[in-house]
């Protein structure tokens, strides 16, 4: 069996790390997440320098995944593949280094997603979880930068039911 690099796409508070955790014990992986390295390292407020140090983690973790691979691990990559471009960079990316990779989109409703977002932000807020707190504003921004891959992009669709 070779090994593989599994990318989860999907919205934020979809459900992808839960998802990504099944796996990880499912397949005996290696989970990488932006979301951890940088709550870890710089907590809540990146503040204007975000973007710049998410893109520059998730170049990191794209070769750290490749020397995970190399020693026959499977890979889970974490981070949500919002938009097209980042999906066809990714899947480029590995098909030029002979890496075999599968898409995993986590489909949501819009209410499932709402009452994720809730509780997650409540979890936040009193303590119980490294993740970011997403209020309205920001909740509203992502939403609008997220685009929804056709089923031909995806190798597979899960639906979240909760």
């Amino acid at each position: 069996m070779s090994t593989k690099v599994i990318l989860i796409c999907g919205k934020i508070c979809s459900g992808k790390s839960f998802y990504a955790e099944k796996l990880r014990k499912e397949h005996r992986a290696v989970m990488l997440s932006v979301d951890e390295i940088t709550l870890s390292l710089f907590g809540q407020h990146i503040g204007e320098k975000h973007d710049e140090i998410c893109e520059r983690t998730q170049k990191y973790l794209f070769e750290k995944s490749l020397e995970i691979v190399e020693v026959g691990t499977d890979v889970i990559l974490d981070w949500g593949f919002w938009q097209r471009e980042d999906r066809d960079h990714a899947r480029e990316f590995y098909k030029n280094r002979g890496v075999p990779c599968e898409f995993h989109y986590l489909d949501i409703s819009d209410e499932a997603w709402r009452q994720n977002l809730a509780e997650r932000n409540a979890a936040v807020s009193a303590g119980e979880t490294a993740a970011y707190f997403v209020d309205d504003n920001l909740a509203a921004k992502f939403e609008r930068m997220f685009e929804v891959p056709d089923k031909s992009e995806m190798d597979v669709w899960y639906e979240n039911k909760r």
